[in-house]
């Protein structure tokens, strides 16, 4: 009989105790945790004014490894909307707007800077600093956001950490997942063994329809 001890949660990150599974099915749900969750993470952006000493590319990739806020409930993988839109909608993207300038002494423009068209879905943090202005300088843009899967890029993996280590007692794991902020650690947890429970089934189907 499976059973499962919660040695810590802190919200931000949770350690399972694990009994009677075998490794490979605890190492799936440790794999599944960094690979198959999706979470939320800034991937188009529009640069309309740029006078910073930052390049385009190198300004759109720190806003791509910005956590974000993310909510599964209410916005889908692009390829599972039923809009059919390759911009996306608003069922599977969300809109940042970031119009900043310089000021007589260096201003720091940080992820707090980015105004969301939806208030649940924002920067972990508001603190990250993306680039800095000198008087004069600005940076308008529009940056969207969508949920992808961590197996696409590292930006879109809603962990920084998962591991699987061996119990104080025989036979036992523990897993350690730690959030990256866009979800609480154990909802990671439980999105990797619904998804896969999902995956599965669908072998099992596959198979059991194989001619």
């Amino acid at each position: 009989m499976i059973k499962v001890k919660v040695l810590e949660d802190t919200g931000n990150s949770v350690t399972l105790q694990l009994e009677g599974i075998d490794r490979s099915y605890a190492n799936a749900v440790r794999r599944f945790c960094i690979s198959e969750v999706p979470s939320m993470a800034i991937d188009d952006v529009v640069i309309l004014e740029n006078s910073s000493v930052l390049y385009d590319e190198i300004l759109a990739h720190r806003l791509g490894m910005v956590p974000i806020k993310t909510d599964l409930e209410r916005y889908n993988l692009p390829e599972e909307c039923d809009c059919g839109n390759p911009l996306g909608c608003h069922k599977c993207r969300v809109l940042f707007v970031l119009d900043a300038k310089g000021k007589e002494k260096v201003t720091v423009v940080t992820s707090g800077d980015l105004v969301s068209e939806d208030r649940e879905v924002r920067p972990v943090s508001e603190t990250i600093p993306l680039v800095k202005l000198a008087f004069g300088q600005s940076v308008k843009l529009e940056a969207y956001a969508r949920l992808g899967r961590g197996k696409e890029h590292a930006k879109w993996q809603p962990c920084t950490v998962a591991a699987l280590t061996d119990g104080k007692t025989e036979g036992t794991f523990n897993l350690m997942v730690e959030s990256a902020g866009g979800f609480p650690a154990r909802q990671v947890v439980l999105k990797a063994i619904e998804l896969l429970e999902k995956k599965l089934n669908e072998i099992q189907v596959a198979v059991g329809a194989a001619k």
